[in-house]
């Protein structure tokens, strides 16, 4: 039996965020959207070649990323990955997630836009919540 089954009310909300400090809006919406015993994720996936921190500020922005999370009762997980959006909807599928935490992309195609893509990655009844820029 999934989370979901057990409680239809309970809502699962992953948070899609960067290593910037400008996230902090994404994670306090997600927060906002929690009622009673909802689960809210913070997941950042880096691309498998690239370096967690490559720079000092990332390093930074990374742990006021963690200190938020927790300020908001979120667990954050930090993944490598391929492929960004795969891993994404894994992750969603696995954790039961039913609500999704995104930032706007101004990017129109498929291609460039991660909105669109993970959209097309995940395979379950999933509903995005999209914050704007001016949030």
């Amino acid at each position: 039996m999934t989370n979901k089954n057990k409680n239809k009310n309970k809502n699962n909300i992953m948070i899609c965020v960067t290593q910037q400090k400008s996230c902090e809006r994404l994670i306090s919406r997600g927060a906002q959207l929690r009622t009673g015993d909802d689960e809210v994720f913070v997941v950042h996936v880096v691309k498998d070649n690239w370096k967690y921190f490559g720079e000092m500020k990332e390093s930074d922005a990374m742990e006021y990323l963690f200190e938020v999370s927790k300020n908001n009762h979120a667990s954050i997980t930090v993944l490598k990955s391929t492929d960004i959006e795969l891993t994404l909807s894994e992750f969603a599928k696995k954790n039961h997630v039913n609500i999704i935490v995104m930032g706007e992309s101004k990017e129109t195609t498929v291609q460039q836009n991660m909105i669109k893509r993970l959209k097309g990655k995940i395979k379950t009844d999933v509903s995005f919540d999209i914050v704007s820029e001016n949030n």
